[in-house]
């Protein structure tokens, strides 16, 4: 659909999705004239007009099946809680749409992987918005990887931590000091375990590991997992250790509990047959080193490390509207996030090595 509009809904308005999805897309709708906020979906009247206002949006319900029933959309951003986002994403899926749904994608496998069929065989856009994939160094690791630069991938190792121990404990969230929006989140969303399904593995290790499986991949097929809480009711801690289908093993791991104000922690290194490939958010550096000594350590600015907020609304209009065919943060890639997850969450339960 080149030279037309790409006609946007929203399925859920809160926190993230007035502080980073609507102001990006309203930007390019008033500078680029390309997309068009068509509707919006959320519960509670007042915070629905408000969204309205602010954002020029002419349809506000809240019933996201009335939006998808008598408004025409080409696209819809899902921004609901955790284990809604099946639900929502399905919905838009069924009725021809691309579809742009929060991470975790969903918090059970089973959905992940139906959602991927269903919109591979309706030939419809599943993107999941994993900024560091649009940063250009970490574009470079892909590429590297893709080349088979360390040879044959034999191990992993991907940590993260976040500042997010308040969140994770339900506490009031200064939303102003994290991104800004119109409301602060609901503490239920991020920190009632029947609400959340889960902690920082879903609140957070959905980034790394869907970063990981990007970079490598990698398909999962057992994991063991620990978890603990932190004067929380959901997890603050996670160490997985997984086993691919292919034999790779894995070291996975993450912690909400870094001071506010530090930087996010991601660090992935990647072992293989000819050498291994590090990568850090933190401390941005992009190395490889092999062992015929063709080692390569790449110029990166010490702030590139930063999270790309604008790239996957862009991208995921871009899809829409049919300027591109390169989705960076696929449903493929988010599903095999939530199958590990998934598997952790039950083998922290039962205390075996689950399958996926």
């Amino acid at each position: 659909m080149s030279n037309q509009k790409a006609r946007i809904g929203f399925i859920g308005t809160g926190w993230w999705a007035t502080a980073n999805h609507l102001p990006i897309l309203k930007q390019r709708s008033d500078e680029q004239g390309d997309v068009e906020l068509s509707a919006v979906c959320r519960l509670g009247k007042p915070e629905l007009r408000m969204v309205q206002e602010v954002f020029d949006v002419p349809f506000g319900t809240e019933d996201y099946r009335q939006m998808l029933n008598e408004v025409e959309l080409d696209g819809v951003v899902v921004s609901s809680p955790h284990t809604l986002h099946f639900e929502h994403a399905l919905a838009a899926l069924d009725r021809g749409l691309h579809v742009m749904v929060e991470k975790p994608m969903c918090t059970k496998a089973a959905d992940a992987q139906e959602l991927v069929r269903f919109a591979d065989e309706k030939g419809l856009h599943l993107l999941v918005p994993l900024g560091w994939h649009h940063t250009s160094y970490i574009q470079e690791a892909k590429r590297q990887l893709d080349a088979g630069v360390v040879g044959q991938i034999e191990s992993v190792l991907c940590h993260m931590a976040s500042p997010i121990r308040g969140l994770l404990q339900g506490l009031n969230f200064d939303h102003e000091a994290n991104g800004g929006g119109l409301f602060p989140p609901d503490p239920t969303t991020w920190a009632d375990p029947v609400i959340a399904d889960g902690g920082y593995g879903h609140a957070q290790m959905s980034h790394s590991l869907g970063l990981m499986s990007w970079l490598t991949g990698l398909v999962p097929q057992d994991v063991f997992a620990m978890m603990t809480q932190a004067e929380s009711k959901v997890e603050m801690y996670d160490a997985l250790t997984v086993r691919f289908t292919n034999g790779v093993i894995g070291a996975l791991s993450g912690s909400g509990d870094i001071p506010e104000g530090q930087m996010f922690q991601l660090d992935i290194r990647i072992f293989g047959s000819e050498g291994m490939l590090l990568l850090d958010i933190e401390r941005a550096r992009l190395a490889i080193h092999r062992h015929d000594k063709q080692d390569h350590i790449f110029d990166v600015a010490s702030d590139a490390g930063g999270y790309s907020c604008e790239g996957p609304p862009n991208n995921f209009a871009d899809l829409v509207l049919g300027n591109t065919s390169d989705n960076y943060t696929p449903g493929e890639v988010a599903m095999r996030s939530v199958m590990i997850l998934d598997a952790a969450y039950r083998s922290a339960k039962s205390g075996q090595m689950e399958t996926v």
